[in-house]
Protein backbone atom coordinates (compact mmCIF):
# COMPACT_ATOMS: atom_id res chain seq x y z
CA UNK A 1 0.00 0.00 0.00
CA UNK A 2 1.56 3.29 -1.11
CA UNK A 3 1.23 6.07 1.47
CA UNK A 4 0.90 9.66 0.25
CA UNK A 5 0.96 11.84 3.37
CA UNK A 6 4.13 13.96 3.49
CA UNK A 7 5.58 12.43 0.32
CA UNK A 8 6.81 14.37 -2.73
CA UNK A 9 5.09 14.26 -6.13
CA UNK A 10 6.53 15.63 -9.39
CA UNK A 11 3.90 16.24 -12.08
CA UNK A 12 4.50 17.31 -15.69
CA UNK A 13 1.77 18.99 -17.70
CA UNK A 14 0.54 20.19 -14.31
CA UNK A 15 -1.07 23.50 -15.26
CA UNK A 16 -4.26 21.98 -16.70
CA UNK A 17 -6.22 18.82 -17.33
CA UNK A 18 -5.04 15.59 -15.74
CA UNK A 19 -1.88 17.22 -14.40
CA UNK A 20 -3.74 19.84 -12.41
CA UNK A 21 -6.20 17.21 -11.18
CA UNK A 22 -3.28 15.02 -10.03
CA UNK A 23 -1.86 18.02 -8.19
CA UNK A 24 -5.16 18.79 -6.47
CA UNK A 25 -5.62 15.15 -5.46
CA UNK A 26 -2.03 14.94 -4.21
CA UNK A 27 -2.51 18.11 -2.17
CA UNK A 28 -5.70 16.72 -0.65
CA UNK A 29 -3.71 13.67 0.45
CA UNK A 30 -1.02 15.81 2.09
CA UNK A 31 1.66 15.53 -0.56
CA UNK A 32 4.34 18.09 -1.34
CA UNK A 33 4.16 19.12 -4.99
CA UNK A 34 6.66 19.96 -7.69
CA UNK A 35 4.66 21.08 -10.71
CA UNK A 36 6.03 21.42 -14.23
CA UNK A 37 4.49 22.81 -17.40
CA UNK A 38 5.66 24.48 -20.59
CA UNK A 39 3.11 27.29 -20.00
CA UNK A 40 4.79 29.35 -17.31
CA UNK A 41 1.88 31.73 -16.72
CA UNK A 42 -0.70 28.96 -16.32
CA UNK A 43 1.73 27.06 -14.11
CA UNK A 44 2.17 30.05 -11.80
CA UNK A 45 -1.62 30.41 -11.49
CA UNK A 46 -1.98 26.72 -10.63
CA UNK A 47 0.77 26.83 -8.01
CA UNK A 48 -0.73 29.95 -6.43
CA UNK A 49 -4.21 28.41 -6.29
CA UNK A 50 -2.84 25.30 -4.60
CA UNK A 51 -0.82 27.33 -2.11
CA UNK A 52 -3.87 29.41 -1.21
CA UNK A 53 -5.66 26.14 -0.51
CA UNK A 54 -2.86 25.15 1.85
CA UNK A 55 -0.62 22.99 -0.35
CA UNK A 56 3.18 22.97 -0.17
CA UNK A 57 3.94 23.44 -3.87
CA UNK A 58 6.55 24.87 -6.23
CA UNK A 59 6.43 25.40 -9.98
CA UNK A 60 9.24 24.70 -12.43
CA UNK A 61 8.58 25.79 -16.04
CA UNK A 62 9.67 22.81 -18.11
CA UNK A 63 9.62 21.65 -21.72
CA UNK A 64 9.74 17.89 -21.22
CA UNK A 65 11.04 17.38 -24.77
CA UNK A 66 14.30 18.99 -23.60
CA UNK A 67 16.45 16.53 -21.64
CA UNK A 68 18.35 19.26 -19.80
CA UNK A 69 15.12 20.88 -18.60
CA UNK A 70 13.88 17.55 -17.20
CA UNK A 71 17.20 17.12 -15.43
CA UNK A 72 16.81 20.63 -13.99
CA UNK A 73 13.29 19.71 -12.84
CA UNK A 74 14.65 16.79 -10.84
CA UNK A 75 17.33 18.94 -9.25
CA UNK A 76 14.74 21.58 -8.33
CA UNK A 77 12.57 18.91 -6.69
CA UNK A 78 15.50 17.56 -4.68
CA UNK A 79 16.62 21.07 -3.69
CA UNK A 80 13.12 21.91 -2.48
CA UNK A 81 12.09 18.71 -0.72
CA UNK A 82 15.07 16.33 -0.60
CA UNK A 83 13.32 13.30 -2.09
CA UNK A 84 10.95 12.26 -4.89
CA UNK A 85 8.34 9.58 -4.26
CA UNK A 86 5.81 9.93 -7.05
CA UNK A 87 6.35 10.97 -10.68
CA UNK A 88 3.61 11.68 -13.18
CA UNK A 89 5.01 11.73 -16.74
CA UNK A 90 1.82 13.36 -17.90
CA UNK A 91 2.54 16.16 -20.40
CA UNK A 92 0.98 15.41 -23.79
CA UNK A 93 0.04 16.96 -27.12
CA UNK A 94 -1.64 15.72 -30.28
CA UNK A 95 -1.88 16.16 -34.05
CA UNK A 96 -4.53 14.58 -36.30
CA UNK A 97 -5.43 14.04 -39.93
CA UNK A 98 -4.43 11.53 -42.59
CA UNK A 99 -1.09 10.03 -41.61
CA UNK A 100 0.74 11.06 -44.78
CA UNK A 101 -0.33 14.69 -44.34
CA UNK A 102 1.49 15.08 -41.02
CA UNK A 103 4.58 17.23 -41.36
CA UNK A 104 8.05 16.55 -40.04
CA UNK A 105 7.31 19.27 -37.48
CA UNK A 106 4.14 17.44 -36.37
CA UNK A 107 6.10 14.22 -35.79
CA UNK A 108 8.93 16.01 -33.99
CA UNK A 109 6.55 17.95 -31.72
CA UNK A 110 4.26 15.08 -30.73
CA UNK A 111 7.04 12.54 -30.26
CA UNK A 112 9.21 15.09 -28.47
CA UNK A 113 6.57 15.68 -25.81
CA UNK A 114 4.64 12.39 -25.68
CA UNK A 115 7.51 9.93 -26.07
CA UNK A 116 10.77 11.66 -25.26
CA UNK A 117 9.11 13.55 -22.40
CA UNK A 118 8.25 10.22 -20.80
CA UNK A 119 11.65 8.76 -21.69
CA UNK A 120 13.48 11.69 -20.11
CA UNK A 121 11.34 11.38 -17.00
CA UNK A 122 12.09 7.68 -16.67
CA UNK A 123 15.79 8.15 -17.40
CA UNK A 124 16.26 11.01 -14.95
CA UNK A 125 13.97 10.12 -12.05
CA UNK A 126 14.16 6.31 -11.81
CA UNK A 127 17.79 6.21 -10.61
CA UNK A 128 16.98 8.84 -7.97
CA UNK A 129 14.03 6.79 -6.73
CA UNK A 130 16.03 3.55 -6.67
CA UNK A 131 18.82 5.19 -4.65
CA UNK A 132 16.33 6.40 -2.05
CA UNK A 133 15.53 2.76 -1.20
CA UNK A 134 11.98 3.53 -0.10
CA UNK A 135 8.58 3.18 -1.77
CA UNK A 136 8.25 5.25 -4.95
CA UNK A 137 6.05 5.10 -8.04
CA UNK A 138 5.97 6.33 -11.64
CA UNK A 139 2.78 6.93 -13.61
CA UNK A 140 3.06 7.36 -17.37
CA UNK A 141 0.05 8.86 -19.13
CA UNK A 142 -0.70 7.03 -22.37
CA UNK A 143 -4.23 6.76 -23.81
CA UNK A 144 -6.66 4.24 -25.22
CA UNK A 145 -4.98 5.42 -28.43
CA UNK A 146 -2.02 3.39 -27.18
CA UNK A 147 -4.18 0.26 -27.12
CA UNK A 148 -6.09 0.89 -30.35
CA UNK A 149 -5.35 2.59 -33.68
CA UNK A 150 -8.25 4.90 -34.56
CA UNK A 151 -8.15 6.52 -38.02
CA UNK A 152 -6.92 10.08 -38.56
CA UNK A 153 -4.93 10.01 -35.30
CA UNK A 154 -1.81 8.25 -36.55
CA UNK A 155 0.95 10.40 -35.07
CA UNK A 156 -0.78 10.56 -31.70
CA UNK A 157 -1.57 6.82 -31.80
CA UNK A 158 2.04 5.95 -32.57
CA UNK A 159 3.30 8.11 -29.73
CA UNK A 160 0.92 6.56 -27.22
CA UNK A 161 1.67 3.01 -28.40
CA UNK A 162 5.31 3.87 -27.68
CA UNK A 163 4.38 4.95 -24.15
CA UNK A 164 2.50 1.70 -23.58
CA UNK A 165 5.47 -0.42 -24.65
CA UNK A 166 7.94 1.78 -22.79
CA UNK A 167 5.94 1.51 -19.56
CA UNK A 168 5.33 -2.24 -19.79
CA UNK A 169 9.08 -2.67 -20.29
CA UNK A 170 9.76 -0.33 -17.37
CA UNK A 171 7.61 -2.57 -15.17
CA UNK A 172 9.66 -5.64 -16.08
CA UNK A 173 12.96 -3.81 -15.71
CA UNK A 174 11.98 -2.52 -12.25
CA UNK A 175 10.95 -6.03 -11.22
CA UNK A 176 14.30 -7.41 -12.35
CA UNK A 177 16.27 -4.60 -10.71
CA UNK A 178 14.65 -5.12 -7.33
CA UNK A 179 14.03 -2.20 -5.02
CA UNK A 180 10.83 -0.44 -4.08
CA UNK A 181 9.93 1.49 -7.23
CA UNK A 182 6.69 0.61 -9.00
CA UNK A 183 4.98 1.98 -12.06
CA UNK A 184 1.54 2.31 -13.63
CA UNK A 185 0.22 2.91 -17.13
CA UNK A 186 -2.71 5.32 -17.42
CA UNK A 187 -4.88 4.81 -20.51
CA UNK A 188 -7.87 7.18 -20.43
CA UNK A 189 -10.39 7.71 -23.20
CA UNK A 190 -11.76 11.17 -24.00
CA UNK A 191 -12.06 13.44 -20.95
CA UNK A 192 -12.73 17.20 -20.92
CA UNK A 193 -9.16 18.51 -20.72
CA UNK A 194 -7.02 20.93 -22.72
CA UNK A 195 -5.57 18.28 -25.07
CA UNK A 196 -7.69 19.57 -27.98
CA UNK A 197 -6.08 23.00 -27.53
CA UNK A 198 -2.50 21.76 -27.25
CA UNK A 199 -1.48 23.61 -30.43
CA UNK A 200 -1.09 26.76 -28.36
CA UNK A 201 1.95 25.19 -26.69
CA UNK A 202 3.76 24.21 -29.90
CA UNK A 203 7.21 25.82 -30.08
CA UNK A 204 7.67 28.41 -32.82
CA UNK A 205 10.46 26.33 -34.36
CA UNK A 206 8.03 23.42 -34.90
CA UNK A 207 5.02 25.34 -36.21
CA UNK A 208 3.77 24.61 -39.73
CA UNK A 209 3.83 27.21 -42.47
CA UNK A 210 1.04 25.65 -44.51
CA UNK A 211 -2.62 25.82 -43.55
CA UNK A 212 -4.19 22.64 -42.11
CA UNK A 213 -5.56 20.15 -44.64
CA UNK A 214 -9.22 19.14 -44.78
CA UNK A 215 -8.50 15.91 -42.93
CA UNK A 216 -6.57 17.76 -40.23
CA UNK A 217 -9.38 20.27 -39.74
CA UNK A 218 -11.94 17.46 -39.56
CA UNK A 219 -9.81 15.55 -37.06
CA UNK A 220 -9.50 18.66 -34.91
CA UNK A 221 -13.25 19.19 -34.84
CA UNK A 222 -13.84 15.52 -34.04
CA UNK A 223 -11.38 15.73 -31.15
CA UNK A 224 -13.04 18.85 -29.77
CA UNK A 225 -16.45 17.15 -29.83
CA UNK A 226 -15.15 13.92 -28.32
CA UNK A 227 -13.24 15.63 -25.54
CA UNK A 228 -16.16 17.82 -24.54
CA UNK A 229 -18.58 14.89 -24.54
CA UNK A 230 -16.45 12.82 -22.15
CA UNK A 231 -18.50 11.60 -19.21
CA UNK A 232 -15.65 11.31 -16.70
CA UNK A 233 -13.88 14.44 -15.43
CA UNK A 234 -10.16 14.94 -14.92
CA UNK A 235 -10.90 14.78 -11.18
CA UNK A 236 -12.52 11.37 -11.66
CA UNK A 237 -9.46 10.11 -13.52
CA UNK A 238 -7.14 11.49 -10.84
CA UNK A 239 -9.06 9.67 -8.12
CA UNK A 240 -8.92 6.40 -10.08
CA UNK A 241 -5.21 6.90 -10.66
CA UNK A 242 -4.36 7.48 -7.01
CA UNK A 243 -6.43 4.42 -6.05
CA UNK A 244 -4.37 2.36 -8.51
CA UNK A 245 -1.09 3.73 -7.14
CA UNK A 246 -2.12 2.89 -3.59
CA UNK A 247 -3.01 -0.64 -4.66
CA UNK A 248 0.12 -1.09 -6.80
CA UNK A 249 -1.97 -1.76 -9.92
CA UNK A 250 -0.22 -1.38 -13.28
CA UNK A 251 -3.01 -0.94 -15.84
CA UNK A 252 -5.30 2.01 -15.20
CA UNK A 253 -8.18 1.75 -17.68
CA UNK A 254 -10.53 4.57 -16.79
CA UNK A 255 -13.13 3.72 -19.44
CA UNK A 256 -13.61 -0.08 -19.28
CA UNK A 257 -16.23 0.04 -22.04
CA UNK A 258 -13.35 0.17 -24.54
CA UNK A 259 -11.93 -3.19 -23.44
CA UNK A 260 -14.03 -5.29 -25.85
CA UNK A 261 -12.59 -3.20 -28.68
CA UNK A 262 -9.08 -3.77 -27.36
CA UNK A 263 -9.86 -7.48 -27.23
CA UNK A 264 -11.08 -7.38 -30.83
CA UNK A 265 -7.80 -5.77 -31.93
CA UNK A 266 -5.89 -8.57 -30.23
CA UNK A 267 -8.12 -11.11 -32.00
CA UNK A 268 -7.34 -9.41 -35.32
CA UNK A 269 -3.65 -9.94 -34.60
CA UNK A 270 -4.02 -13.51 -33.36
CA UNK A 271 -6.18 -14.52 -36.33
CA UNK A 272 -4.05 -12.53 -38.79
CA UNK A 273 -7.07 -10.75 -40.24
CA UNK A 274 -7.19 -7.17 -41.44
CA UNK A 275 -7.58 -4.51 -38.71
CA UNK A 276 -11.11 -3.62 -37.64
CA UNK A 277 -11.90 0.10 -37.41
CA UNK A 278 -12.33 0.67 -33.65
CA UNK A 279 -14.55 3.71 -34.16
CA UNK A 280 -17.12 1.61 -36.00
CA UNK A 281 -17.58 -0.69 -33.02
CA UNK A 282 -17.74 1.22 -29.76
CA UNK A 283 -19.27 4.68 -29.46
CA UNK A 284 -17.45 5.01 -26.10
CA UNK A 285 -14.17 5.25 -27.99
CA UNK A 286 -15.49 8.43 -29.57
CA UNK A 287 -16.48 9.80 -26.20
CA UNK A 288 -20.18 9.80 -26.96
Amino acid sequence: MFEFEGKVAVITGAASGFGRAFAEQGAALGMKLVLADVDGAALAQTVEALRVAGADAIGVPTDVADATQVEALALAALDAFGKIHLLFNNAGVGAGGFLWEGTANDWAWVFGVNVMGVAHGVRVFTPIMLRQNEPAHIVNTASVAGLLSPPAMGIYNASKHAVVSLTETLYHDLQNAGGQVGCSLLCPAFVPTGIANAERARPETLRNDAAPTRSQLAAGKQLQRAVQSGKLSAKDVAELTFEAIEAGRFYIITHPAILPTVHLRHEDIEQQRNPTDPLSLKPEVKGE
